[in-house]
């Protein structure tokens, strides 16, 4: 038997900052909801069926980057290039070109694989992994853990 004990369970301080708060996730949040906006605006200059089939992806630089799902909606989009620019300069955004990318947009309706279960195996070391702990949290989070393995995995 092994004499070495689990490393102590480390508590954070009050103050700790959730991941959302820290400058570089963020700022990211705050890049992605100016795009989303920009997005919005800029395909109101699109004829209807149109704007509802592309996507504004990244301003680079002087550059406005849009993704159409398909090539012949990339040049329906790329024949509308000089009201998009004309668009961004009214909202004020200094742009001089437009690249549409054909990239497949993700499937909402796209389901993950359902988790395979626990074996039991594994059910079998984490309850005994549990036992051996004595953080009282730790060991009821590994318990909790072993029983999704369903009923089929008790002693």
């Amino acid at each position: 038997m092994s004499s070495r004990q689990a490393p102590p369970v480390r508590h954070h301080p009050s103050n700790a900052k959730a991941v959302g708060d820290l400058t570089p996730v963020s700022d990211l949040r705050d890049r992605a909801s100016a795009l989303a906006a920009l997005d919005q605006r800029l395909r109101q200059a699109l004829p209807p069926p149109l704007r509802e089939q592309v996507c504004l992806a990244d301003l680079r630089g002087e550059r406005l980057v849009f993704l159409a799902p398909t090539p012949a909606t990339a040049a329906r989009l790329r024949a509308c290039r000089e009201d998009l620019l004309a668009t961004a300069q009214v909202l004020g955004i200094r742009t001089r070109d437009v690249t549409v990318k054909v990239a497949r947009f993700p499937d909402d309706t796209y389901v993950p694989p359902k988790a395979k279960p626990l074996p039991r195996a594994a059910a079998d070391h984490l309850r005994k992994t549990a036992h051996s702990l004595s953080d009282h949290e730790l060991k009821a989070l590994f318990l909790n853990l072993a029983s999704l393995a369903g009923d089929d995995t008790a002693p």
